[in-house]
């Protein structure tokens, strides 16, 4: 599968109330199979997009955030829509360089392919996980085999 895309990714919460544009190309896109992912996603997983922080733009609405504490100890603002809730994206506090982009919410999601798959050990086990993917069973130290991941991907389009 392709990552063909075109700049800037747009996409929008469920009500429309709230869009935002991405200006910058994808560091990665992977699956997440942690029980706060399920829970927050209503499915087996969630579809994140590692994104630069800088190349995030909300153009319209504006959201509300909800601040998460894990049980490490980290701490994630969770960027919702104010109406309907959608979640859009999350801001690590650990890392300010990156926000994980909801992919759901991109307007185009014809081009996401996950090349990595993070808290395996939580998945459910009726998802098939490609075992030559950039896997990890917990929440990874890096996303650097992630990152990785994608641009090999990425330069085989």
């Amino acid at each position: 599968m392709k990552a063909n895309f075109k700049l800037p990714l747009t996409g929008r919460c469920q009500c429309k109330s709230v869009s935002y544009k991405i200006t910058s190309a994808p560091l990665a896109v992977y699956a997440c199979h942690c029980t706060e992912c399920q829970r927050q996603s209503g499915s087996a997983f969630s579809l994140s997009l590692l994104a630069e922080r800088g190349a995030i733009v909300v153009d319209e609405g504006k959201p509300a955030v909800w601040e998460r504490h894990h049980e490490s100890g980290r701490v994630i603002d969770c960027v919702i829509c104010a109406n309907c809730g959608s979640r859009l994206f999350h801001e690590p506090r650990a890392n300010t360089k990156v926000t994980i982009v909801k992919a759901g919410s991109l307007d185009d999601t014809s081009w996401l392919f996950p090349v990595g798959h993070i808290w395996t050990r939580s998945a459910q086990p009726w998802v098939a996980i490609p075992q030559d993917a950039a896997n990890c069973d917990v929440q990874p130290a890096s996303f650097a085999s992630i990152i990785e991941a994608w641009r090999r991907h990425c330069s085989a389009c």
